[in-house]
């Protein structure tokens, strides 16, 4: 359930990036997307014993992880000016080989033969779909593999730092971080959007708050090698958004690396059935 909403919002936001990206600094949209978000989730704060529950010992950690995960927004965001919808989420989708390497040498996650299948099918998928040719190297590709890599080690820490650290507060830390690493850069960029694009950059800030609550909380229900596979499910479905909105080619090659992808998700939700579900806080 946790995952689902993940997805939904993490398209809503793909949609919302593309548009915004023609008018504004990837910086600026970072900067309110952050600010926005912590306005977002103050009700939330309230309603669950209020800045208390903010207090950690884990500041350094949360620091590391969060510059990490800005440096892999802004590639994210750039690269979305450069390649299809579904190409910047297909590349994407290396990042469950960082994830899966670091949950299990440094969170002990066990790697059964359900998970690793799982994870092969989903990037044999990714393969059929993007298709890498040969030659000349496209920046937008790099720079979706670099914020791949960013986010599989983001990804890791989350799930270490949701062992002792409550939703809130992970997400909380996330955009307070993030607003204040991108002060100074968006200072230099900031142009003042028109109405169209404030609605954009709150859809932005939803989803990036939101979506982050999600993956959290599906964190604190299963291991990172059962809940990040599930968001494989994100490449053909982006890939469809960006058919259907830009006209961006829905091939056989698609919908063939589409299948190999569902099939990966649907052993490993298989596997994850068999195994006790540990509640969180």
């Amino acid at each position: 359930m946790w995952m689902a909403g993940w997805l939904a919002l993490m398209l809503v936001m793909a949609v919302a990036g593309r548009e915004t990206t023609r008018d504004l600094n990837v910086f600026q949209i970072i900067e309110v997307r952050s600010i926005l978000g912590l306005f977002l989730l103050y009700p939330l704060i309230r309603l669950n014993g209020g800045f208390a529950i903010l207090r950690t010992s884990r500041l350094q950690l949360h620091v590391a992880r969060n510059l990490i995960q800005y440096a892999a927004q802004l590639g994210w965001f750039l690269a979305l000016t450069l390649i299809p919808l579904g190409q910047v989420v297909a590349i994407e989708f290396t990042m469950p080989i960082w994830t899966a390497l670091l949950a299990a040498s440094l969170l002990g996650e066990r790697m059964t033969g359900g998970k690793i299948v799982a994870i092969m099918l989903g990037l044999i998928g990714v393969l059929v779909i993007v298709r890498p040719a040969t030659g000349v190297v496209n920046p937008g590709q790099l720079l979706a593999l670099g914020a791949a890599v960013g986010f599989g080690i983001s990804i890791a820490l989350m799930k270490f730092l949701t062992r002792t650290e409550n939703t809130l507060t992970i997400i909380f830390w996330m955009l307070a971080v993030q607003a204040t690493a991108g002060v100074i850069p968006t200072l230099f960029v900031w142009v003042w959007p028109s109405a169209y694009l404030w609605g954009w950059l709150l859809v932005i800030a939803v989803g990036g708050t939101f979506s982050h609550f999600c993956m959290a909380r599906a964190m604190l229900f299963a291991d990172a090698t059962i809940v990040v596979p599930m968001d494989f499910l994100r490449v053909p479905l982006t890939a469809t958004v960006g058919w259907l909105l830009y006209a961006e080619r829905l091939d056989v090659f698609t919908v063939l690396g589409a299948a190999l992808i569902l099939v990966g998700n649907l052993l490993n939700l298989k596997t994850a059935s068999a195994t006790p579900i540990r509640a969180g806080n």
